[in-house]
């Protein structure tokens, strides 16, 4: 029989991307290779594959976490071999904390070119330890292994990625040639034998798994002084768990990931007044939906809360990970929210003669009062006159201030470091979607990320993020210069780390080893990737500039907010002291 090794890593690549489809990847993201060809020809002439191109394999990485994150379905990511493999970890690592399913297929050259001095190899196999859900390292294509063999092997890959989430490894040495103009005919024998799947249109093998049921709870269990807390959440079980708490009749702290807010709004402010903070220490129940709180003041206070005080810790999320970093007693149930909710929620109505009538009903709502003090006081000591000095000066606060009323019908990617925190401080989203990189919180490719949230939502987005963050991913500018829909990037340019001016790192080394100024701005930036550019003086010009775009702009608006160092500090450090004699 003839041999054309060319055809054989084809067809093992078409193998490999059509079993994908039938667990729900349409999107891919690849990056340029040779030795990546024969998945990247297969990905090009699949018809239900749409491409997505980066030169960065770091951003490439991010894009698909974003499309991930936006479309909660699974991505496929396609690298050549050698260092560009190993620029995907950070973006999967981030997957193996929050969840998103990325399907990375790593090009390799054969085992006998690894460790002898060939070209662009490295050692590949296991390169991303423990941070994939599952890893395949195949053989070089050849008919002595059945298609049948690959696609079984990559199915139980791709379960245990449908249980868990997270990233797939597929790492795939190809032999030479890669390139060929033959007959695909030479194989036909070979990928008959797995017709019946090919003409087909679901998974070769399928695994079914009994669901288990969400038991009703004791309806005494609810008549206690309880406190819902909603972490990062898709928008629409965000709103299940606060309309579950509004029945309760219980205090809602919603993070800024979860896009909803309550009267109890700005608790990382108002919990440091003594008289809300006990207050909220009668609470004999704390129920968290989602993961990941941002508020360092709200962690610590749980973490008080539970282990010193009779007060159990319930934790509902569809993710079987452990989220206790306190390591509290906790009730964890591994259980879709919006399921969890509906059978307590009949217990609840059903309870009471009338409904809704329980002995934790209303208990904290004084704190309602304090927590609207608080936001008062943050408008009018923290804006115009207060501490700047002028009307309408534009600064960090003034931007989270503002992002409450600013285009509410957008949905938000906001990034890391000193943005984050001071968002959810001192904004009030109203039932809005909201997208991060909050598990290792790290400020690499966040630009990347949230061009692959608009492409999946396929809508306008506003996106914050700080200047060393867009320094750090600023490769993937090139993503936003051709959006279908009108999108804004807020960078607050405070000339470096300024989230270190809240930490207590030393004084003498905080510059020039924390903060690291770098004196640049992002004007030219702009231009060199195509992207309108405004540089507002005032909070003014900044809604204008921000409405007129989404009104009636298109493609990509870089604001650049250019503010003081330390000036956010300040700022916050003076709030807390006027919140402290409330």
């Amino acid at each position: 029989m003839s041999h054309d090794q060319a055809q054989l890593n084809r067809i093992w690549s078409r193998t490999l991307l059509e079993e994908l489809t039938r667990f729900g990847v349409s999107e891919v993201c690849i990056a340029p290779g040779s030795r990546s060809t024969p998945l990247t020809l297969e990905a090009a002439a699949h018809p239900n594959l749409t491409l997505h191109t980066h030169f960065d394999e770091r951003g490439l990485g991010f894009l698909a976490l974003g499309l991930a994150k936006a479309s909660t379905r699974p991505v496929a990511v396609i690298v050549t071999s050698g260092t560009a493999v190993a620029n995907l970890l950070p973006a999967i690592a981030e997957s193996g904390l929050t969840g998103e399913k990325l399907v990375v297929l790593t090009a390799d050259r054969p085992v006998e070119l690894v460790g002898c001095g060939a070209n662009q190899a490295i050692d590949q196999v296991g390169i991303y330890s423990s941070h994939v859900t599952a890893a395949m390292n195949l053989p070089s294509p050849g008919v002595h292994l059945s298609l049948s063999w690959l696609l079984s092997a990559l199915d139980d890959a791709l379960f245990k990625q449908a249980q868990q989430g997270g990233a797939v490894h597929i790492n795939c040495p190809f032999p030479e040639p890669l390139y060929s103009t033959s007959c695909t005919d030479l194989y036909r024998d070979y990928r008959a034998r797995v017709a019946d799947w090919h003409n087909a249109d679901v998974p070769y093998t399928r695994r079914l798994m009994p669901q288990t049921s969400v038991m009703p709870l004791e309806a005494a269990s609810f008549h206690r002084k309880g406190l819902v807390i909603i972490g990062s959440l898709p928008l629409c079980q965000a709103q299940v768990a606060r309309d579950f708490a509004r029945q309760l009749g219980w205090p809602v702290l919603g993070d800024i990931q979860s896009g909803v807010s309550s009267e109890w709004a700005h608790y990382d402010l108002w919990l440091q007044n003594a008289t809300a903070s006990a207050r909220l220490n009668e609470c004999e129940l704390v129920l968290q939906f989602g993961a990941r709180v941002v508020s360092k003041r709200l962690n610590q206070w749980l973490q008080r809360q539970i282990s010193a005080a009779d007060c159990d810790y319930w934790y509902v999320s569809p993710d079987a990970s452990r989220n206790n970093q306190s390591h509290l007693p906790q009730q964890h149930w591994v259980a879709d929210i919006r399921d969890w909710v509906a059978i307590q929620s009949a217990v609840v109505h059903s309870s009471v003669k009338p409904p809704l009538n329980s002995a934790g009903r209303g208990w904290a709502d004084e704190l309602r009062h304090i927590a609207g003090a608080t936001a008062q006081l943050a408008v009018s000591t923290l804006s115009d006159e207060g501490l700047n000095g002028s009307a309408g000066a534009l600064t960090e606060v003034a931007v989270a201030l503002d992002l409450s009323q600013r285009v509410p019908w957008v949905p938000l990617f906001i990034g890391n470091s000193l943005i984050v925190r001071l968002t959810d401080m001192l904004s009030e989203l109203d039932d809005r979607a909201v997208y991060s990189n909050r598990g290792a919180s790290g400020i690499d490719g966040l630009v990347a990320s949230a061009s692959g949230v608009q492409r999946a939502l396929n809508q306008p987005l506003m996106i914050l993020l700080g200047d060393t963050s867009l320094l750090y991913d600023l490769n993937s500018l090139t993503l936003l210069r051709q959006t279908s829909q009108p999108v804004v990037m807020v960078v607050t340019n405070n000339d470096g780390g300024a989230i270190f001016d809240l930490l207590p790192v030393p004084e003498q080394e905080r510059q020039a080893l924390y903060q690291m100024p770098h004196g640049m701005q992002f004007e030219f930036a702009a231009r060199q990737f195509g992207l309108a550019y405004a540089r507002p003086q005032t909070l003014a010009q900044y809604q204008t500039v921000i409405d007129v775009h989404f009104d009636s702009g298109q493609g990509t608006l870089l604001v650049e907010v250019v503010t003081q160092p330390q000036q956010a500090a300040r700022h916050i450090q003076q709030l807390s002291a006027q919140i402290h004699a409330l």
